[in-house]
């Protein structure tokens, strides 16, 4: 039980030491900070030290997976929002909103989704014509921008901050929906239940 204690008072005695400052910086992962999205007030910011050592090929594999789960996220926003004021398709009335629709669903239903979501990944949101001018974009060619380079910058840079807010919207209405049942908290305070 001593030993216990006194590790436990070491343990808290680390606390008030003098903080030690991260010296580690790589010569590749500073060039990334000019990089499309390194903007106030993080900046170039990766506390996990995902690019350390990284080269532009890893950087532009992450950054595809970045802008891709943004369009997840921004579409499965849009999708809470319409499905919790009582749209929804023909035939699907009776199905809850929000994560009380994965548990409603049959299992059939499911998976026709992952076959669809998979056959869209593999097959049709991909650079198959390999003519991608940055990492996500998927036109194969097919359309041109008919915009500036730097109006081009703006609207990669404004899908990339829409996308990094809907990933954090959407983790916070699961998180809200899974803690109270209702996740829109607003609402909930305001006296205006969703559920």
């Amino acid at each position: 039980m001593k030993t216990i204690a006194a590790l436990a008072a070491l343990s808290g005695v680390a606390a008030f030491a003098p903080a030690q400052q991260a010296t580690k910086a790589s010569a590749l992962s500073a060039s990334f900070e000019n990089e499309l999205g390194v903007q106030p007030p993080l900046d170039f910011w990766d506390p996990l030290g995902f690019l350390d050592e990284a080269d532009q090929e890893k950087f532009n594999k992450l950054r595809y997976a970045e802008i891709k789960h943004g369009r997840i996220a921004m579409n499965a926003i849009v999708g809470h929002m319409v499905t919790t004021a009582g749209y929804r398709f023909p035939g699907c009335e009776e199905y809850p909103s929000g994560l009380k629709a994965l548990t409603a669903i049959p299992p059939a239903g499911l998976a026709v989704t992952v076959a669809i979501v998979g056959a869209l990944e593999v097959g049709i949101m991909t650079d198959r014509a390999g003519k991608a001018e940055f990492p996500g974009d998927l036109r194969n060619g097919m359309f041109k921008w008919n915009a500036s380079e730097e109006e081009k910058l703006e609207k990669r840079a404004i899908e990339l901050n829409n996308g990094r807010a809907a990933q954090m919207g959407i983790l916070g209405l699961m998180v809200h929906e899974t803690l109270t049942g209702e996740p829109y908290v607003l609402n909930a305070f305001l006296g205006y239940p969703t559920v």
